[in-house]
């Protein structure tokens, strides 16, 4: 009985001599194996975007500054054509350059509505519009609007003016000389100047 038994155990002791070689080869080569090939073309993906992410957070980050820069700068000069406070001037800068946007918002909302240009003219135009009014003539009486060559106010009737005898200028009343033709003297009621007297002369 074991004499036939001894072919076939040899039989079976040479096959798993055989195998053995393979099933340690496997298992050698069996963790590199185990990597899903999922995550390898992942971190393949992530290498060739990496340069690309660098330049666009850079450009992300030099925007910000230079928008950063250019907040402050505006509100500088805003500030400065609004206002000759320089402590004003200061505090609304640096509310911008701390708070950024908020800052900014914060200053448009309390800024001053009207630049020193806008000032200055709205100024000149109210000086030039009390100069006219200043300049309009109107009725002692009545305090009515007359022109330069009214003799009478056409509102109440009082006296303005007066012609000149000689050149019919209007005149003022309280003037004595016309000083247009130098008529003057007694005779500005209408008469004419009475004739001057010469001296006698001596009988020869």
């Amino acid at each position: 009985m074991s004499i036939l038994l001894q072919p076939a155990i040899h039989h079976v002791a040479q096959a798993i001599a055989a195998a053995s070689p393979t099933a340690s080869a496997s298992a050698t080569t069996a963790p590199v194996s185990s990597v899903p090939p999922t995550q390898a073309s992942s971190g393949s993906a992530l290498d060739s975007i990496k340069p690309l992410l660098t330049v666009v957070v850079f450009f992300a980050v030099a925007f910000s500054v230079i928008f950063w820069v250019a907040l402050v700068y505006w509100t500088w000069r805003d500030v400065r054509s609004r206002t000759q406070d320089t402590i004003l001037q200061i505090t609304a800068t640096i509310l911008v350059a701390v708070f950024n946007l908020g800052g900014l918002f914060i200053y448009l909302i309390v800024r001053p509505r009207q630049t020193l240009a806008e000032l200055y003219e709205r100024q000149l135009e109210e000086e030039s519009l009390l100069a006219e009014m200043t300049e309009r003539q109107t009725c002692p009486t009545c305090h009515y609007r007359v022109e330069p060559d009214f003799q009478a106010c056409p509102s109440c009737g009082t006296k303005l003016r007066r012609p000149c005898p000689r050149c019919e200028h209007l005149l003022e009343l309280k003037w004595n000389v016309c000083p247009y033709c130098g008529y003057g003297g007694g005779a500005m009621d209408g008469g004419s100047r009475a004739p001057s007297r010469q001296p006698a002369r001596a009988e020869r």
